[in-house]
């Protein structure tokens, strides 16, 4: 149901710019988040966008940029000025509600890697 893409190999200082394509029978999809998990921590929620506003965490305020094509059911997130210690998996993660269901169901994406590296 999330597709998420993007992310590599991206020097410090560098940029990159993540993608999450949400699919299937949806009639809606609400709130779109970005999570990421670093090795031996636990997952992170970095950023949150909904039809009102976008909430990021401290440690990316500033920095990264979390966006959405609404009509494509589709989440960006463009990373800036990175560090070492952005180095994680990076999870989308959506609230859908599916044709036939009057809930929103929570979906996660298959994860991509980010690692900022010299």
């Amino acid at each position: 149901q999330l597709q998420a893409s993007g992310g590599g190999l991206v020097q410090p200082g560098g940029s990159a710019r993540l993608s999450c394509a949400a699919s299937g029978s949806i009639v809606r999809v609400n709130a779109m988040r970005w999570y990421r998990q670093a090795p031996g921590k636990s997952r992170e929620l970095v950023a949150t966008i909904t039809a009102e506003s976008t909430t990021y965490a401290g440690s990316v305020k500033d920095r990264f940029t979390i966006s959405r094509a609404n009509a494509k059911n589709t989440m960006f997130l463009q990373m800036t000025s990175l560090k070492p210690e952005d180095t994680a998996v990076y999870y989308c993660n959506a609230d859908i509600r599916e044709i036939g269901s009057v809930y929103y169901r929570e979906f996660w994406g298959q994860g991509t890697q980010v690692t900022v590296s010299s």
